[in-house]
């Protein structure tokens, strides 16, 4: 299942962010909203970048910024990642979801070194959970349109229940926290303090 297409990073940042109740991709961790932090990350390291959106987000981005517009046809991350497919079904889209602000050019640039182009995905774990984290991956073109037949099939929209079906090549991340995610505003101050003292 060889991917021959190009690899195009996409920033995760249609989500409503119900539970820190403001934008999570307009947190500015790193001194520019989080969702320009990673685009800019992910333009350095793949063919091209993309910023995955909801429609009436579309105003709130310079014409240099290249959007995809959630199409809507599924629910929860799989609405961004395979409204990203469609846009182009033959390559490998690298995924970072917008609330992961411990995520650095390092982890990425590891991610696409131990890149398997024969799996389905090739995806981050932590060394406690030992799950894959769908969010933080390269998906190949072949199990983007596998994930399509899954839930067609199971009628599920969880995409770490497809990966942990599947066959996916799994990395460990030289610092586990990168793969910390922050929904709710404590632990946003968290992390803001964590990035202070760095």
């Amino acid at each position: 299942m060889t991917s021959t297409g190009k690899l195009y990073g996409l920033v995760l940042a249609g989500g409503l962010s119900t539970r820190m109740k403001t934008d999570k991709g307009l947190i500015a961790y790193h001194g520019v909203p989080q969702r320009t932090y990673l685009y800019k990350l992910l333009k350095e390291v793949c063919d091209e970048a993309y910023i995955s959106i909801r429609k009436e987000q579309e105003n709130e981005f310079t014409s240099e910024e290249k959007l995809i517009i959630d199409e809507d046809v599924y629910k929860g991350p799989f609405n961004g990642i395979l409204s990203a497919h469609h846009f182009d079904k033959n390559s490998a889209w690298l995924i970072i979801a917008c609330d992961l602000p411990l995520i650095n050019k390092r982890a990425i640039k590891q991610l696409i070194v131990e890149r398997d182009v024969n799996s389905i995905a090739t995806v981050f774990t932590t060394s406690t959970k030992e799950m894959p984290e769908p969010l933080c991956a390269i998906w190949e073109a072949e199990g983007l349109k596998q994930a399509e037949v899954f839930i067609a099939a199971q009628k599920s929209f969880a995409p770490i229940k497809f990966l942990r079906n599947s066959n996916v090549k799994i990395v460990k991340p030289l610092q586990d926290d990168v793969l910390l995610n922050v929904n709710e505003e404590k632990q946003r101050i968290e992390v803001v303090k964590k990035l202070k003292n760095k």
